[in-house]
């Protein structure tokens, strides 16, 4: 399956997901935004792949799921996984991708 985005689940007020979303658009990868306060199907993915938790930021690059990563695990996952990811990233940006509240 081709991954085409990487999936960034944050909350308002988080410190950490403010820094980790300015690195990730810094960085020109293509990211779904996505409030787990307003997806309660968000929400629930990521209790699921926390354990319970509503840890944020939490991010999905294809099956791979980061738990309050920095910003060099998850270029480093990028690279791992889905290197195409960083072709997307001089392209510019498809409709539909970006902050989902």
């Amino acid at each position: 399956m081709a991954i085409n985005e990487i999936e960034f689940y944050w909350r308002p007020g988080c410190p950490f997901c403010a820094i980790l979303r300015g690195r990730l658009r810094k960085t020109g990868l293509p990211v779904q935004e996505i409030n787990i306060w307003e997806d309660s199907d968000a929400a629930a993915r990521v209790r699921a792949a926390t354990g319970g938790d509503e840890t944020v930021p939490t991010v999905f690059i294809g099956d791979r799921v980061l738990v309050n990563p920095d910003i060099t695990e998850v270029t480093d996952t990028v690279s791992a996984v889905a290197p195409e990811l960083f072709d997307l990233a001089a392209e510019p940006a498809a409709p539909g991708h970006g902050p989902r509240h």
